[in-house]
């Protein structure tokens, strides 16, 4: 992510919201405190508003069962992994250069 920002930068957290994990919890216009140097990322909402977006919260649709949606569901690792289809790595190639 070149040239697109000055200072820090999230650009990428995954996959802990689907899976109903805090980033689940985060919405529009919350605020959030990014410590770099602390190595945290803290959401400043009240424990009761946590609480109520925690009981209204529900998983996302399952995924499609065929097709490519159900390849990429099943078979893309996530973003920290490199988003490509998992049975691709480790195939015996070298993996290209990146310029």
């Amino acid at each position: 992510m070149s040239g697109t920002s000055y200072g820090i930068c999230v650009q990428h957290v995954a996959p802990e919201s689907a899976a109903g994990g805090p980033l689940a919890l985060v919405r529009d216009g919350d605020l959030i405190e990014l410590d770099m140097p602390g190595r945290r990322l803290d959401l400043h909402v009240s424990e009761d508003e946590l609480a109520e977006r925690r009981a209204a919260w529900h998983p996302p649709a399952a995924p499609p069962v065929r097709g490519y949606g159900a390849l990429f569901a099943q078979h893309v690792t996530q973003a920290d992994k490199g988003c490509d289809f998992d049975f691709l790595t480790g195939a015996g190639e070298p993996e290209p250069a990146i310029h």
